[in-house]
């Protein structure tokens, strides 16, 4: 197909664009960007006047669920969401069940994903079931094409077993994804430690606990040589950690989620179980700090952190319900109001959720640019809608953002040069 996307206001921080400008696909590839390419006749157009063109959305860390828990959510719905809100490339997490601790259970997911609308990586197990005592078959799971490995938020109690899998990990050249929490100062907490918990009368979680097992993983780190990415930050004085660490030379990455980077503690509504996540929502002060560190470059990600429940999961005690937040189908709009309140410039809003989650994966991206694979997003910034269930393409739906008015909506999502999602076919 030769696609032509006209008159769109291109933004790429790879390449420094932001105009008005054409783009022309053939195949698989950008073939143009400004100046047309002799000879070419287009076969499509999407006329992008009004709306934003840009490297599609990359999020590693998409909790698809499938296999074994597809009543919250399935490879196929997951991907068409996904697919919805720009993004052309998904990292999913280890904790499926069985876990993704053997080539047969990624076999298995490339199977069931070979006609998504998206790509999707598996990141392996780094411990066997996930259970913190054996190590994985990180050298098999990297054969078959995982992108890297995690114990899925579970806690490796055992130091020794951690370090040992550092320098596994290591060896083979595997970025180790990682969720800084200490296991005993987290214990039965619920959300962040501090007025909001003592209020309502919910046990906390101290910001330590975060601080702690960060600090002892960034020794271990520097000890084994291991490529380390730092997820789900919640935390402002985490990014000293990481500044110092860098300034030594640690090969480290990080990232906040969407919802961290939205909302604190004091959003929590009564005892709302869809404000339930893990790591909690921490102070204002912390969201802000955390937001201004990604727009300084200091923490380089905003994912999406994708963990979609079914109804059964969120409709119950605070205490008892399980943590998180379907949040692919809310991601842009919270993006966007983020440099609507000059928290981050729209620039490196792209950044942080295109270029810079691929290179955290190791992976070269060229953005938009002649010979350059065509991964691009189409948005309207300005287009205001109404999140609903029936809204919401995931199939959870514990978002606390239900029956809110949010602005900004995909309109075309492109992966390897194909139109996967036209919001004009769905609506």
């Amino acid at each position: 197909m030769k696609l032509l996307i006209k008159n769109g206001h291109v933004i790429d921080p790879v390449n420094g664009l932001n105009n008005i400008s054409n783009i022309w696909i053939e195949g698989s590839k950008i073939v143009g960007v400004g100046k047309k390419p002799d000879g070419f006749i287009k076969s499509r157009e999407i006329d992008a006047s009004g709306l934003v063109v840009c490297p599609g959305f990359v999020d590693i860390g998409t909790h698809l669920r499938e296999p074994g828990l597809e009543h919250k959510g399935t490879i196929a719905s997951e991907a068409a969401a996904a697919a919805a809100a720009g993004f052309t490339t998904i990292c999913c997490t280890p904790n499926t069940i069985p876990v993704i601790d053997t080539p047969a259970v990624v076999e298995l997911i490339n199977q069931r994903a070979r006609d998504v609308p998206v790509r999707i990586k598996c990141i392996g197990a780094l411990t066997a079931g996930l259970q913190g005592k054996v190590l994985a078959e990180m050298h098999a799971l990297k054969a078959i094409g995982c992108v890297g490995v995690s114990n899925g938020g579970n806690a490796i109690k055992d130091t020794a077993v951690f370090r040992n899998a550092l320098e596994y990990a290591a060896t083979l050249g595997l970025t180790v994804f990682l969720r800084p929490e200490d296991h005993w100062l987290a214990a039965e907490g619920l959300i962040h430690e501090g007025l909001i918990s003592t209020k309502k009368g919910l046990a906390g979680i101290p910001a330590s606990a975060e601080l702690v097992d960060l600090a002892k993983s960034l020794v271990l780190i520097e000890q084994t040589g291991a490529r380390a990415h730092f997820q789900c930050l919640s935390v402002a004085r985490s990014k000293h950690y990481l500044l110092q660490a860098r300034k030594r030379g640690l090969p480290i990455t990080s990232d906040i989620s969407i919802s961290h980077a939205s909302l604190c503690d004091e959003d929590i509504l009564d005892f709302d179980t869809n404000f339930h996540v893990r790591p909690p929502l921490r102070s204002r002060s912390d969201r802000r700090s955390l937001v201004a560190a990604v727009a300084k470059g200091d923490i380089d990600v905003i994912t999406a952190h994708h963990e979609p429940h079914d109804r059964d999961s969120k409709a119950t005690t605070f205490a008892s319900s399980s943590p998180g937040i379907s949040s692919l189908d809310t991601f842009l709009p919270l993006i966007l109001s983020l440099v609507e309140k000059g928290e981050i410039s729209l620039m490196k809003a792209i950044d942080s959720i295109s270029i810079q989650p691929a290179l955290a994966l190791g992976q070269k991206h060229n953005g938009i640019s002649k010979g350059a694979v065509a991964d691009l997003c189409c948005f309207d910034p300005k287009k205001e809608w109404l999140v609903t269930a029936h809204t919401m393409k995931s199939l959870g739906k514990n978002s606390p953002f239900i029956n809110q008015v949010m602005k900004g909506k995909v309109t075309s999502t492109i992966v390897a040069g194909k139109l996967v999602y036209s919001e004009k076919a769905h609506q």
